[in-house]
């Protein structure tokens, strides 16, 4: 894992807005956690050594077969497990999210094979590949492996899970982490071809999802009220604003958007905005191909939006 994740709030005495994480703004979670205050005895149980009960809930919600579904602790294990299974040579556009190349490194991914990587839609950049797109890159790659972590947070269409497990040429991984807001249940899943998923389940670990985080999927799953659907117009409001201060600002259809500085660094940036202004952004310096100036906001509440503003411009002004 490369140093420099969003949400390191840890590192800073009072952050009041954090923008570096992509989580939808202030979600509450008070009715999750009084239900699962009431099953106190997930304590001292065991959890199902996989999560068949929460597989076969999400096949039905999904309208498809439970053997194509696999629940894993956080998209990230997905994509470790992934890795594992399929050791083909990665084919990864840059910038994305630095955990497929690290995953690939970890089980030393070499083959005359070719597996290609995309996050749709995209971290850092928000973009959202079309259909067109997925359906060229399966024909071109023996297994295209799509990270749909940030599907509810566009408006742009995706591929369906039904439409996935339909083809032995691509995994999907679902990130309930992000549909719902809760990064700290660790909690995710693999929808794909059964012939797929069964070449992944033969690297399982047993009990790798706890009980408390099958309860949740479960009672998330029967809230929609609860999924993440960000305030799309308020981020592009808040993309319009940055752009008049000067900061260039890449197209974005979702929450969150990658930013370049035109003079100075992010990391100089981060720093002045966390101590001076209690505002917490995210370094992107560190995704690869990307230059010290860039930075990575996922828009929060009208008021935060406009207080970051301004402290970006005083900031730049200040610099100049």
């Amino acid at each position: 894992m490369i140093q420099g994740h969003g949400d390191d709030a840890y590192r800073y005495p009072d952050i009041r807005s954090d923008f570096s994480s992509n989580i939808c703004a202030h979600d509450s979670h008070h009715a999750l956690m009084a239900h699962l205050a009431t099953r106190p005895e997930f304590l001292d149980h065991y959890p199902e050594p996989e999560a068949w009960s929460l597989e076969a809930m999400i096949a039905e919600r999904e309208d498809i077969d439970p053997a194509c579904v696999i629940v894993t602790s956080g998209a990230t294990e997905a994509i470790y497990l992934v890795a594992q299974s399929f050791r083909f040579s990665p084919m990864i556009p840059a910038p994305t999210f630095s955990e497929y190349a690290d995953a690939c490194r970890m089980f030393k991914n070499e083959s005359d094979k070719k597996m290609m990587w995309l996050c749709n839609p995209n971290n850092p950049t928000g973009e959202v590949y079309d259909q067109l797109y997925i359906d060229r890159m399966m024909a071109e790659h023996e297994l295209l492996v799509l990270d749909q972590s940030y599907e509810t947070y566009t408006d742009a269409p995706v591929m369906g899970a039904r439409w996935g497990c339909r083809t032995p040429y691509s995994v999907q991984i679902h990130s309930f982490t992000k549909m719902y807001g809760v990064p700290g249940l660790r909690l995710g899943y693999i929808t794909s071809h059964q012939q797929l998923t069964e070449q992944i389940r033969r690297h399982l670990r047993p009990w790798s999802v706890s009980a408390w985080a099958i309860e949740a999927g479960k009672f998330l799953l029967q809230h929609d009220e609860f999924l993440c659907r960000p305030d799309l117009a308020e981020a592009q409001r808040l993309r319009q604003l940055l752009i008049e201060s000067g900061v260039e600002v890449l197209p974005t259809r979702t929450n969150f958007m990658l930013c370049r500085l035109p003079h100075g660094t992010a990391a100089e940036l981060k720093e002045y905005l966390a101590l001076e202004h209690h505002i917490l952004i995210r370094d992107a310096s560190n995704f690869q191909g990307l230059t010290p100036q860039y930075f990575r906001i996922a828009a929060q509440t009208t008021a935060e939006n406009d207080a970051l503003v301004a402290a970006i411009r005083k900031k730049m002004t200040n610099d100049k």
